[in-house]
């Protein structure tokens, strides 16, 4: 006779198309062989798979652009639905991604002790933030209700590092770091030398993400690149403007939301990571499963861990950092990164000893290994 398996509720905000959706449908693929799952999601927004296994239930039937005040009626909704949804169908263990769901499930926690919440924080707090209005609330309010749960992993060394320090948050706290897949094509090292080094990102248009670096970096460079730029976003028209006044159309192309990302990176000789800030940069440690050697910024948080296991450099202005997995420049440094990109465009041979150096460090963090970290914390 089979054991009754434990009923575990995964709470997000939806599953679009973000990096921590994608951490939570690899996550479902493996959690739904040892528990009864529910995934309990704010909205209704659903870009990744969901196992048939797994129970959904679906709090507000609208996406999640709402105005201000119907998500501050939507929040005190979801607090008391949520609260009736675990006492109601027994949850032993509430685990929440994202900054909303962390304080309901901290809310909830509250008032049920019985329940084992765990918290899960993607970005880096500091600056994970619209506004300094927001940074003040978030600082008032994860001290109160992220240490009424029981503990909180991150994807980040660093993310754990801010909590404590920034935000005065004391549970015990874990890394685990995002599963990946294993590609079933991988890119052929011999296939990189090529007098037009392609390149290629994956990532919102905005800010954050610093699309604007690269452009310049091509820009300042007098070898031949193209350069493929998958995502869509708000600054789409002041991105193409500058593109378009630097006179790099036929070299730039802003490719917009793609569902076949692996096929564009298999088409291409490099990627290029230019955020100012990430949490933990899937699409980067995505492109090395592929095979692509990589360049990134040094940003908080995850390139360092991914690159140069966590090892402290410093990177002078103007240039770039040869790390143990890939190339690592300043943020906000053009020129550096031009560098970094003529380093790979002259040496062809770098590009295969790094495209050899990528599938080698993803292996670390495939979803059989990654699950059974997860696993084991969740359960001690």
């Amino acid at each position: 006779m089979n054991p009754v398996k434990q009923h575990i509720s995964i709470l997000t905000i939806a599953l679009g198309s973000g990096g921590a959706e994608k951490v939570i449908s690899l996550l479902l693929k493996e959690l739904k062989a040892d528990y009864k799952v529910t995934l309990v999601m704010l909205y209704n927004v659903t870009h990744f798979p969901i196992p048939k296994e797994v129970d959904v239930i679906i709090f507000n039937k609208n996406g999640p652009d709402r105005p201000t005040y119907l998500k501050f009626v939507d929040t005190i909704s979801f607090i008391i639905k949520y609260y009736r949804f675990v006492n109601k169908q027994n949850i032993a263990i509430s685990i929440s991604f994202l900054a909303l769901p962390n304080l309901i499930n901290g809310i909830m926690s509250s008032f049920n002790r019985s329940v084992k919440t765990i918290i899960s924080e993607r970005g880096f707090p500091s600056d994970n933030v619209t506004s300094k209005l927001s940074l003040y609330i978030s600082k008032w309010f994860y001290p109160i209700f992220y240490n009424r749960c029981h503990k909180l992993f991150s994807n980040s060394i660093h993310i754990n590092k801010d909590l404590r320090d920034n935000f005065g948050v004391k549970i015990p706290m874990e890394v685990i770091y995002n599963p990946i897949e294993i590609p079933k094509t991988i890119i052929d090292s011999n296939r990189l030398n090529t007098k037009t080094l392609k390149l290629i990102t994956a990532g919102t248009l905005n800010k954050r993400k610093n699309h604007i670096m690269t452009i310049r970096a091509i820009k300042a460079s007098n070898l031949k690149y193209e350069f493929s730029i998958l995502g869509g976003g708000d600054l789409y028209n002041y991105l193409q403007n500058e593109i378009e006044e630097s006179q790099l159309s036929d070299n730039i192309i802003l490719e917009g939301k793609v569902k076949n990302v692996n096929n564009y990176l298999l088409n291409s000789h490099c990627f290029v990571l230019s955020s100012f800030t990430e949490g933990f940069p899937n699409a980067l440690i995505e492109a090395m499963a592929i095979g692509l050697p990589s360049i990134s910024t040094n940003c908080l948080s995850g390139p360092l861990e991914l690159l140069n296991e966590n090892e402290e450099i410093s990177i002078k202005n103007g240039e770039f950092f040869i790390a143990k997995y890939g190339l690592l420049v300043n943020n906000d440094d053009h020129i550096g990164l031009s560098k970094a990109l003529d380093y790979f465009h002259n040496n062809p041979e770098e590009r295969v000893k790094f495209s050899q150096l990528s599938l080698q460090r993803s292996k670390d963090y495939q979803l059989k290994s990654i699950y059974k970290k997860f696993n084991y914390f969740i359960q001690h």
